[in-house]
């Protein structure tokens, strides 16, 4: 509830900060810096040890070690961002430390419950969760040395600036998100957990993809990243199959229509954004080459960010609360009731906003992007609130029962 909750925030932020002025926000940079690092990544923190616990069915590990790296992820991520936008290296460079040691011990919080696994663990999605955290724990530590001013990585920032994007935005997050999915999305839906040749895919293609079109973008080599693209656009094809094969098999949810088609919807919405997102990114490289030029934040901000990552963390976020978080199974009730508020109207505007800012950041009309970030900031608002009230909703009896038997103790 806490990396929920703090993930939340960081969303929040980045849809607040993409209304100021361009430069006041380093361009792109701050809401794409406060939703990656800040938003997704506390949330993964927070919810990947969970989901391998239940799949390894074992302990998970200890919970101050689980609370530590959700905290270092997150006072990393706001570290970072004070440093930069205040100009001083010194605080963006220890923010970066911080940073990748909550990635660190991550690692080690979905580790220990794998070797002490009494089901089947589910290798694939182990697998692709570690790869993921190499992933970023490179790219991070690239980001880190370029803030700190190490000669050489800012010597070569033109070029590892892609390649840091491609391991953070693709093979880390998008790789987290995409392999969670595969046993998540069906729990959505309500239909079985079945490895298919879709589901190796996914993995497969974004674990190898990124690291490939990295070491292209570095060494200027087309083949190199050419290869890595191809093997991103089929993970991200198979993620689309895998999807469809299950929604197929769906069961038929009676009670909490509103929940559930928030939850479901968000969670399509935001595999389709990914495919734009994926097909723009690899679209521009097969356009320029392993260029700087082929990477621009610009246009994949809207649908990989806002659309895809955004929407897959609120939409994950509304599932788990009533699953998961605090309360008996009235106050369990009453969370999706609260969740379930104005689903339609969110899920509209949630598409509508990302889809203005699409269109508008990379076109530069400040119109559309001005109303598209006070209609995504408004969704979010909402959104957020919701996912507060039902976790409050779900804590006072507890607490109110904690309280009782002090009394009555006394």
């Amino acid at each position: 509830m806490l990396a929920i909750g703090i993930a939340v925030a960081f969303l929040a932020a980045a849809a607040v900060v993409m209304v100021l002025p361009p430069g006041a926000r380093h361009g792109d940079w701050l809401p794409l810096h406060l939703a990656m690092a800040g938003g997704a990544t506390v949330a993964i923190a927070g919810v990947m040890p969970f989901f391998i616990a239940a799949l390894a069915a074992a302990p998970p590990s200890d919970a101050r070690l689980r609370i530590a790296a959700v905290l270092a992820c997150a006072t990393g991520a706001i570290s970072i961002s004070v440093g930069v936008i205040a100009g001083i290296s010194v605080v963006a460079s220890v923010g970066g430390l911080v940073f990748v040691s909550g990635i660190a011990l991550t690692a080690a919080v979905i580790l220990g419950p794998l070797n002490h696994a009494l089901g089947p663990s589910r290798g694939i999605v182990a697998r692709g969760y570690l790869a993921a955290l190499a992933q970023v724990g490179i790219g991070a530590s690239v980001a880190t040395l370029y803030v700190a001013g190490w000669p050489p990585v800012v010597a070569a920032w033109a070029a590892s600036k892609p390649a840091h994007a491609w391991l953070n935005l693709i093979g880390f997050v998008s790789l987290v998100i995409a392999t969670t999915l595969l046993h998540f999305f069906p729990t959505i839906v309500g239909a079985r957990i079945v490895v298919r040749w879709s589901t190796r895919w996914t993995v497969c293609g974004l674990g190898a993809g990124p690291p490939l079109v990295a070491a292209g973008m570095i060494t200027t080599s087309d083949a190199l990243a050419w290869m890595g693209a191809a093997l991103v656009v089929t993970g991200a094809a198979a993620l689309a199959l895998s999807t469809w094969a299950t929604w197929r098999t769906r069961g038929r949810w009676t009670t909490d229509p509103g929940w559930h088609r928030f939850a479901t919807v968000a969670m399509l919405s935001a595999i389709a954004w990914f495919q734009v997102g994926i097909a723009i990114a690899v679209g521009r490289l097969a356009l320029f080459g392993a260029t700087p030029a082929s990477w621009s934040l610009d246009a994949v901000v809207a649908p990989l960010v806002v659309g895809w990552v955004g929407l897959a963390v609120l939409a994950a976020a509304t599932h788990l609360v009533p699953a998961v978080g605090p309360g008996d199974q009235s106050a369990h009730a009453r969370q999706r009731q609260i969740l379930g508020r104005f689903s339609v109207i969110r899920l509209v505007a949630a598409n509508a906003g990302t889809a203005a800012l699409a269109i508008g950041v990379p076109l530069h009309l400040d119109g559309l992007v001005t109303a598209g970030g006070l209609i995504v900031t408004g969704m979010l608002a909402t959104t957020g609130a919701l996912i507060i009230s039902s976790i409050v909703a779900g804590s006072l009896p507890t607490m109110r029962r904690a309280v009782g038997m002090d009394k009555a103790g006394q």
